[in-house]
C-alpha cells in the first residue's frame, strides 16, 4: 500500500470571512494557517490597498465581500472591477440590499453587474430583505459588515436558502470572535460590535481542496492518504465528501490527531446508480460527478443552480469535458445526469475554462487514462500546491 500525506493550507472560505473581519476591526485577529490561494491573496492586496481601482480578477467570493466592505469605508471611493468573466457574474441582489441600507453604489457598464463605483458612506439603515436562493455570498457579505453598522443589521431571508452551511459558518465565524450573532425563524440578527478582543485563530484546512485527495482514494488503488488539519466537528460544508465518499465510493476516513487517513474499503460494493441533491455543498459536485464518471456509476445530481455563475458554467463545462472523455451527460439549470457508457476516450485536453475546478476534478482521472489538462496553472486561484502534492501520486501536469 503507498502511503501520502498531505499538508493542505487554510480554508479559502474561513480566511476570506476572517481577513474581512480582521480589516474592519483594525487587525485585532492573529490569523493562523491562512490560505495561500489566490483568491485570498487578491482579497489581502485589496483590503489594504490605498487605490482607487481593485482589480479581483476572478475572484468571486473577493466581488460580493469588497463591494460590503467598501460600501461602509466612509469618504473612500472605490471602483472594483475583474475579468471578463466577473462582469458577467451578477451582483445586483446584493447591490439593491446595500443600497436598501444607504450605500451609493453605481454601475459602470452594464446594470446589475461589475465593474461597481462604490462611494463608501455610514449607512443608516439597520435591516435589509432579500431572496435568498441565489448565492450565500451575498447573505455572508452582509453579516460581515453588520456588527460595524451603528445599530447592527437584521436580514430577512426569503425563499430557499442556497449553500446554508456557507452562512452557518459565517455566523459562527462572528460567534467565535466575541459577535452573538442569531439566527431565527428565517431571520439573522447581528448586533453593533465597535471593537472586538485581541484573539488568535487557527484556520482549519480546506475541505474543498481535500475532495480531490477523496478522489484520488476511489479512483486509485492501495492508497492510503493522510490529510492534516482537517477535523470531524468542521463547519465547512464540503466536509459532506466525507459522507458522499463513504457511501457511494467506499472511502473511508479515519479521524485522528488533528488529521484525516482515507484508505479504500476493498469489499465495498458499488451502487447501480447515484442520487444527490448538492444543494449544501456544489462546490465539490465537480469532484463527486467525475469521480462517479471514472468508476462508470451512472449519477443524479441536483440543487446545483448556482454553478451556472461560478467561474464558468459549471454544468455546461461537465458535460463538455466528460463527453470529450466517453461519457453521456444531460444537464438542466439545475441539475446533471450521467448515463451508462462503454469505454473511456484517452488523450483528451480537458478545458479549464478559466476554473480552477475544473482542472482539479478531472487530474484524478490520470489515475485511469491518459489525458491532459489545459491551463493547469489555473489551480493557483484556490490550491497553489495542487501539481506538487499531485507529484506524490505519480502525477504531473
Amino acid at each position: 500500500m503507498k502511503e501520502i500525506s498531505v499538508t493542505l493550507s487554510g480554508s479559502k472560505s474561513i480566511t476570506n470571512r476572517l481577513l474581512v473581519l480582521n480589516a474592519l476591526f483594525h487587525n485585532s485577529l492573529t490569523l493562523k494557517n491562512l490560505s495561500q490561494s489566490q483568491d485570498s491573496r487578491l482579497m489581502q492586496r485589496a483590503l489594504f490597498s490605498a487605490e482607487e481601482l481593485i482589480d479581483i480578477h476572478h475572484a468571486g467570493t473577493a466581488m460580493r465581500f469588497l463591494t460590503a466592505f467598501y460600501s461602509i469605508q466612509d469618504g473612500k471611493k472605490t471602483v472594483l472591477t475583474g475579468s471578463h468573466r466577473m462582469k458577467e457574474r451578477p451582483v445586483e441582489i446584493l447591490v439593491n440590499s446595500l443600497r436598501n441600507l444607504g450605500a451609493h453604489i453605481s454601475y459602470l457598464e452594464n446594470e446589475g453587474f461589475p465593474p461597481l463605483e462604490i462611494n463608501g458612506k455610514k449607512l443608516s439603515g439597520n435591516s435589509v430583505s432579500l431572496s435568498a436562493d441565489v448565492s450565500s455570498q451575498y447573505i455572508t457579505a452582509l453579516c460581515l459588515i453588520g456588527s460595524k453598522l451603528e445599530k447592527g443589521l437584521r436580514i430577512c431571508l426569503e425563499g430557499k436558502i442556497t449553500s446554508f452551511p456557507y452562512v452557518t459558518m459565517t455566523l459562527q465565524i462572528l460567534k467565535d470572535i466575541g459577535i452573538s450573532a442569531s439566527f431565527e425563524k428565517n431571520t439573522i440578527t447581528i448586533p453593533a460590535v465597535p471593537e472586538i478582543k485581541k484573539q488568535e485563530f487557527v484556520i482549519e484546512s480546506d475541505w474543498s481542496s481535500a475532495s480531490y485527495h477523496y478522489s484520488l482514494c476511489a479512483l486509485g488503488k492501495d492508497l492510503k492518504i493522510r490529510l492534516k488539519y482537517l477535523f470531524e466537528n468542521s463547519l465547512q460544508a464540503d466536509k459532506r465528501i466525507v459522507d458522499i465518499y463513504q457511501t457511494y465510493f467506499g472511502v473511508h476516513s479515519l479521524f485522528t490527531n488533528g488529521e484525516v487517513i482515507l484508505s479504500k474499503n476493498r469489499d465495498f460494493t458499488y451502487p447501480d446508480f447515484i442520487e444527490l441533491d448538492m444543494n449544501d455543498c456544489p462546490d465539490i459536485a465537480q469532484t463527486v460527478a467525475v469521480t462517479a464518471f471514472g468508476l462508470k456509476i451512472p449519477i443524479k445530481i441536483t440543487g446545483l443552480e448556482t454553478l451556472k455563475i461560478k467561474e464558468t458554467d459549471r454544468l455546461q463545462a461537465l458535460k463538455n469535458e466528460i463527453e470529450k472523455c466517453g461519457g453521456k451527460i444531460k444537464i438542466t439549470d439545475s441539475t446533471l445526469e450521467s448515463q451508462p457508457f462503454k469505454k473511456f476516450i484517452e488523450g483528451q485536453t480537458i478545458q479549464t475554462y478559466n476554473d480552477h475546478r475544473m482542472a482539479m476534478s478531472f487530474t484524478p482521472l490520470k489515475l485511469l487514462f491518459s489525458l491532459n489538462i489545459d491551463n493547469p496553472e489555473v489551480v493557483e486561484k484556490s490550491y497553489t500546491e495542487f501539481w506538487e502534492d499531485m507529484k506524490s501520486y505519480g502525477i504531473r501536469e
